[in-house]
């Protein structure tokens, strides 16, 4: 018989050691019982060892020492992998295998054992010689006893399908030296997740030498070599191959940073459940202003219940202003813009609008995209996306924000996946497609007929309400589940289950969301980014504790970087509109893109306020050339084009724009040129005796004429704003 036996005296290895069977209980209480004594190395003492004879047979590091190899299941799964005659030619080494081993070809095999295989009367080297002999003389090419020896390896390690031929890049690694596919496998994924350049293999070579030095070498001698460059080449791309790490270093990079599997699918069953946000170069050039050429960054968000977008296009660089955008755009109504077609509308989708109607009008004259309120805000560790203002915001209206671990795209796939689908169905349709990387970007792409930032932002809003119109395959009804549902319809099979409820934003929510900063108050009033603001809402506040012991009693300020011209302090008795105080000075509005270009150019010689009346001047001075189209460089004319391009915001009809809330007496938001006196356009009614419109109101809009630009002439009012 052939198949290995436990019978007294038989010797087995079991948990790393190697033990006798002393006897065999086939009956017991407890079930068959087996008796296995042993020598302790150690000690040099014998032991003796009972244990249940299912247990140890089901123990994977059980086996019989010497006999017949064990009889193993073919890996059928495994074979059909290869063609038939390659199946065919492992069985009939595993027949020869088996011969050698134990005289017979097969267990079951009743021919008398043959006298070269008698493993009675002949040694295991002579019937591996022997074996070799006979398949030679049958016509087999290249065989040995080194190469039945190697047969009966393999067979032992890997059954059958250890005797199928493999591909020379498979066996590459058990051929080469195990010391150096070990440092290969150490160095390949550091390699892969660090932000480094990948170089060239010759570089690579270098650094596993190196390693097999510091972990093989013996008193500074070495001790493994390297393979020649041709040979270290092949084998590291099957030793990338085997880690997944083949593809450019942005793909290796990716698949480094990704968590460890099993990974658990996120699951959203409300709108708004949870909302992930992301910003990504767009890939289209745009026409800023004055010729000048850019690109726009999209900041969007994607609801994961329904797949639903927004989004907000601006000159490279996000900013919190930006979020707060965006929330806004998913808590209101998009408005139907002159010109759409009717079947953009609400009213002609799949959404319930009558029903909705009755609850919040805003929804009467609204476009497609759904309206949600965040419950939970996913992001990365981007600077706006972490910032202590977007905490505070989203804890302000109730949102909570999680951030993703560093480099972690694979955590917020469902932002990450729409920026191609994006690029596939909009960006490359446009002129000036950059494509996704410089070897795919075409030679002149600036010199094509480019888009302004007005008509792409006009071209976007409209592609938001297309978006909520396409099926997504990953959205499915579980009443249907082999149709894909567009956002739109998932969101209306949601609204009974979720319900809506209208969130009419105020203007402090808006200032909610805007960057924060925490300022001292002083006799001067509020100072930072070399700008002073003041207001007589301040006085019985300076130099006081603000009661928030975490920031050393500092106070709370809100700004918009790109309407620097006022800011909001947090006071007892709630938000408070201060000004800048040379507001007065500067004819034309700015953003931060323009006051930093000022403060680079303009060398600071006098007192701290000498210098900001300077830097007042020359951005007064500055904004009215570029006004008067006057010829400017060309760090000038990008500065410009960013800053009139961060200007255009969208903002729905009947609710607060974010950027332009109405500013003290002075606040020049919105207001581009100051009324001229002399200008015969302007009413006579509408000129008092100094020749100049009248002021409308006393209160916080006060400077703002009723046409919308701002009127300087009450000297009285003016003291009062600006003197304490």
């Amino acid at each position: 018989m052939s198949r290995p036996l436990l019978r007294p005296g038989t010797g087995v290895r079991y948990g790393g050691r190697e033990w006798t069977v002393a006897g065999i209980e086939a009956s017991s209480a407890s079930g068959a019982r087996i008796w296995l004594s042993g020598t302790e190395k150690k000690a040099g003492q014998d032991t003796l060892a009972v244990f249940g004879l299912a247990e140890l047979l089901g123990d994977a590091s059980f086996e019989p020492v010497g006999g017949p190899p064990r009889l193993r299941v073919p890996q059928m799964g495994l074979l059909s992998t290869v063609s038939e005659g390659e199946q065919w030619r492992a069985f009939e080494l595993e027949r020869h295998v088996r011969e050698v081993e134990t005289g017979r070809p097969a267990p079951d095999c009743t021919a008398s054992v043959r006298p070269e295989y008698d493993p009675a009367s002949t040694t295991l080297a002579q019937r591996e010689q022997a074996k070799a002999d006979e398949l030679a003389a049958q016509g087999w090419a290249d065989v040995s006893r080194a190469t039945v020896r190697r047969w009966r390896a393999r067979y032992h390690a890997d059954g059958v399908w250890g005797l199928v031929k493999k591909r020379r890049s498979s066996a590459r690694l058990v051929r080469a030296d195990p010391r150096v596919v070990e440092a290969l496998r150490a160095l390949l994924p550091v390699e892969a997740s660090r932000s480094r350049s990948r170089g060239w293999k010759k570089r690579m070579r270098g650094e596993v030498q190196w390693w097999l030095d510091d972990h093989h070498g013996e008193q500074g001698r070495r001790t493994v070599e390297v393979p020649p460059q041709s040979t270290f080449n092949r084998l590291l791309d099957t030793v990338e191959a085997s880690l997944g790490l083949q593809g450019t270093v942005a793909q290796r990079r990716a698949r480094a940073a990704r968590p460890a599997p099993p990974f658990t699918p996120t699951l959203a069953l409300r709108p708004g459940e949870i909302v992930m946000l992301d910003s990504s170069p767009l890939d289209v050039l745009v026409v800023l202003d004055d010729g000048v050429v850019g690109r726009l960054e999209l900041t969007i968000a994607v609801d994961v219940a329904m797949r639903g977008l927004w989004g907000v296009l601006r000159p490279a660089g996000s900013k919190l202003t930006d979020v707060a955008v965006l929330l806004a755009q998913m808590m209101t109504p998009m408005v139907m813009r002159p010109g759409w077609s009717a079947a953009l509308s609400m009213a002609s989708s799949v959404v319930p609008h009558e029903r909705l109607t009755g609850i919040d009008e805003r929804l009467k004259d609204a476009a497609a995209p759904p309206v949600i309120v965040p419950e939970t805000v996913v992001v990365d560790q981007g600077k706006v996306f972490v910032s202590p203002a977007t905490r505070a915001a989203c804890e302000s209206l109730g949102i909570s924000l999680q951030p993703v671990p560093p480099a972690n795209g694979p955590a917020k796939g469902h932002v990450e996946r729409p920026f191609g689908s994006i690029n596939s169905l909009f960006c490359q349709w446009l002129p000036g497609h950059t494509g996704s990387n410089v070897s795919e970007r075409g030679s002149k792409v600036e010199r094509e007929p480019l888009w302004t930032v007005a008509e792409l932002q006009a071209l976007w809003e409209e592609f938001l309400v297309h978006w909520h119109h396409r099926p997504h395959a990953g959205l499915r009804h579980p009443l249907m589940p082999k149709k894909a549902l567009t956002p739109n319809q998932m969101w209306a099979a949601l609204l009974p289950v979720a319900g809506y409820v209208p969130v009419p934003l105020s203007a402090d929510d808006f200032v909610e969301l805007l960057p924060v900063r925490w300022q001292p108050i002083t006799d001067a009033g509020i100072r930072f980014s070399y700008r002073t603001y003041d207001g007589s809402c301040l006085n019985g506040h300076r130099g006081q504790h603000s009661g928030v012991w975490a920031q050393k009693g500092l106070w709370e300020v809100h700004y918009n970087p790109y309407d620097p011209v006022r800011i909001w302090v947090r006071l007892p008795e709630g938000f408070r509109e201060v000004a800048w105080i040379h507001t007065t000075s500067v004819a034309l509005p700015f953003t931060h893109h323009v006051w930093e270009h000022i403060c680079k150019v303009v060398e600071r010689t006098g007192s701290r306020e000498e210098h900001e009346a300077e830097l007042a001047l020359a951005l007064d001075t500055f904004l009215r050339r570029a006004a008067g189209k006057e010829k400017l460089s060309t760090v000038e004319r990008r500065v410009m084009a960013k800053s009139r391009a961060s200007q255009t915001v969208p903002v729905p009809a009947g609710e607060i724009n974010v950027l332009d809330v109405l500013a003290p007496s002075f606040g020049l938001a919105g207001v581009y040129a100051a009324p001229d006196p002399d200008d015969e356009t302007l009413p006579d009614e509408d000129k008092d005796e100094d020749g100049y419109g009248d002021v409308v109101g006393d209160g916080p809009e006060a400077g703002h004429a009723s046409g919308g630009s701002l009127i300087l002439s009450d000297q009285d009012l003016e003291e009062d704003q600006w003197l304490p």
